[in-house]
């Protein structure tokens, strides 16, 4: 797999860690009978922090492998 083609890899799987988050509040509220915006902040704050985290740290991973691969790719191009 090219340096490319995992960076896309880590962007995928911090979009899904961040989608993981706002669906597992939502399963976590699904049986209450009325929702508002604070009741789901506050089930979002129940679920944590962790995989805002990770999904920002696989983020920065993706976007670094992405620019590695283009700069190797730019410097064989010169060569």
């Amino acid at each position: 797999m090219s340096k490319r083609g995992a960076g896309i890899g880590f962007i995928a799987i911090s979009a899904f860690l961040l989608s993981t988050k706002f669906i597992s509040a939502a399963i976590f509220g699904s049986g209450i009978s009325s929702w508002d915006k604070d009741l789901f902040r506050n089930m979002l704050s129940y679920i944590g922090n962790t995989l805002d985290i990770f999904s920002i740290g696989s983020f920065i991973v993706g976007i670094g492998y992405i620019v590695w691969g283009e700069y190797e790719e730019s410097k064989l191009k010169k060569e």
